[in-house]
């Protein structure tokens, strides 16, 4: 199927100059609980065909339709605490009581295949993804306000009243790191939003600086 057929064409690898590959790197996004994350990033990961999921460890527990290994690896405290130990991780954090982090291996397989991973972090691990890979790109989502963010805190109905109410509470110190950032996507509206972050990752694949001879 062209584009003349009515489909939108898949945003896939752009071509390379001959006796070049693309080089695989990071796109970090952090925001508070609630800011739209997810929704924001699942339609690219849809579309692009050079993009993948990193996912995540936690120590939390399993919610209603996420599967292991797919939206996060679960696993015990003794099992985290043991894989930080081995240095597994390329960052985890406590947050919210429960601990999250990035396994290292997966990452560095993925960019050594040219490919783009993305990662949903906090603004701890970004702090830390920042150190350890410094070439990604990173991407703040920001709410157009704190009310809009409550709302949709408890319209997601998937947390405790006393979980929202700290996840609240976290929220402006998490959403005063976005300076640390390279951008900043402000979730007002979803498909705008959606927009941006595509046009984001179209143009740091694009860059002369990510190509190398094969």
């Amino acid at each position: 199927m062209t584009p003349t057929d009515g489909a939108a064409p898949q945003a896939g690898p752009p071509p390379v100059p001959q006796g070049f590959r693309p080089r695989g790197f990071l796109v970090v996004v952090s925001g508070p609980s609630g800011v739209g994350k997810t929704s924001i990033y699942s339609r690219l990961l849809q579309e692009r065909d050079d993009l993948e999921f990193s996912v995540s460890a936690t120590t939390r527990p399993r919610r209603d339709g996420e599967t292991d290994g797919q939206d996060y690896w679960f696993l015990t405290e003794a099992d985290f605490l043991r894989r930080v130990a081995a240095g597994e991780f390329a960052e985890h954090a406590l947050v919210h009581g429960r601990r999250y982090g990035t396994l290292r291996a997966p990452v560095d397989a993925a960019v050594a295949r040219g490919r783009i991973l993305l990662l949903d972090v906090d603004v701890q691990g970004g702090r830390s993804l920042r150190a350890c890979y410094p070439d990604g790109v990173f991407v703040f989502i920001y709410p157009p306000s704190l009310a809009v963010l409550e709302a949709r805190l408890r319209g997601r109905a998937s947390d405790r009243p006393e979980v929202i109410a700290e996840r609240l509470r976290n929220a402006p110190g998490e959403m005063s790191h976005y300076p640390a950032y390279d951008y900043i996507v402000i979730n007002d509206d979803l498909a705008r939003a959606q927009a941006t972050l595509a046009a984001i990752v179209a143009a740091e694949r694009a860059r002369l600086s990510r190509l190398v001879p094969e």
